[in-house]
């Protein structure tokens, strides 16, 4: 299907899931969120972007991490379910993922609006998904992408003042 995004219109979401849970998403090219509830994938609209947050190494006993994971974009306006077991069928989304490194978020703390001045930072994370500023954006994807990443990003989402 052909990118649906209006340049300029795109919006920037934090997705946050285990490092482990975002792995078998981005193999798959899929993003699943809050425990596979459709709301926070409904929110999204083609061509916006995601980057997932990753407290943990897996869900429940997995190591703290603290780390932007993945990065990708949203990639139709299809949000469906996926019978993972006879008890669970959670919604997922079509993510087209690039490659990226993991990028610990403390140094980055200071250069985030929705973490700037904050001690109490994690309390954002635990909706599971919000909405971030572009500049906030582009300053994770630009830790994930390196410089010539950075630079493609700012061309697909128009560059703006002040990019």
């Amino acid at each position: 299907m052909p990118d649906q995004s209006v340049p300029g219109q795109e919006r920037y979401w934090i997705g946050v899931v285990s490092a482990s849970h975002v792995s078998r998403g981005v193999q798959g090219g899929f993003a699943q969120l809050c425990h596979g509830k459709s709301a926070p994938l409904r929110r999204m609209r083609p061509g916006d972007w995601l980057i997932y947050y990753s407290p943990r190494t897996d869900m429940k006993e997995g190591e703290p991490l603290q780390a932007f994971t993945a990065i990708g974009r949203v990639a139709d306006d299809r949000v469906y379910e996926y019978r993972m077991s006879d008890s669970f069928v959670p919604f997922r989304r079509d993510i087209r993922y690039f490659p990226c490194s993991e990028v610990k978020i403390a140094p980055l703390l200071d250069r985030l609006s929705f973490t700037r001045g904050n001690r109490h930072w994690g309390y954002k994370l635990r909706s599971g998904h919000f909405e971030i500023a572009r500049e906030d954006f582009l300053t994770i994807a630009g830790a994930m992408l390196g410089e010539a990443g950075t630079l493609h990003l700012k061309q697909a989402c128009g560059s703006g003042s002040g990019a």
